[in-house]
């Protein structure tokens, strides 16, 4: 089986094992959630990795750089909706904490990235 070269990458592994914490977390939200913030959580983290892959196969730095600020775009996103989901009480203080420092790490590196292509 053949690795894409985005597999390789700490942040997409990162991000990939995020994206299943997020899914796993809003199966225990209510049901009248599933078409609100479960959805848009969970759109906007495979969005972080899809962005990411996607950004990394591209031929251009530019284009791969326009990736990159896309998928940090979607990881601050799903910070915002994060801090939504504390204030509802659907998730636990400990829960976001958790969350907010993996996605942290995640930007760190998205933004360390970047700063590698411009170079």
């Amino acid at each position: 089986m053949h690795i894409y070269s985005f597999e390789k990458l700490t942040v997409w592994q990162n991000a990939r094992n995020t994206t299943k914490t997020i899914y796993l977390l809003t199966r225990k939200f209510p049901e009248e959630e599933k078409f609100g913030l479960v959805s848009q959580l969970r759109r906007a983290m495979t969005s972080v990795t899809a962005n990411i892959a996607e950004g990394i196969s591209r031929s251009t730095s530019k284009d791969k750089h326009r990736m990159l600020n896309i998928s940090y775009s979607s990881a601050i996103e799903v910070i915002n909706f994060l801090i939504l989901c504390l204030d509802l009480e659907l998730i636990t203080e400990e829960e976001y904490l958790d969350l907010r420092k993996k996605l942290e790490h995640i930007t760190n590196q998205l933004y360390s990235l970047c700063r590698k292509l411009k170079d």
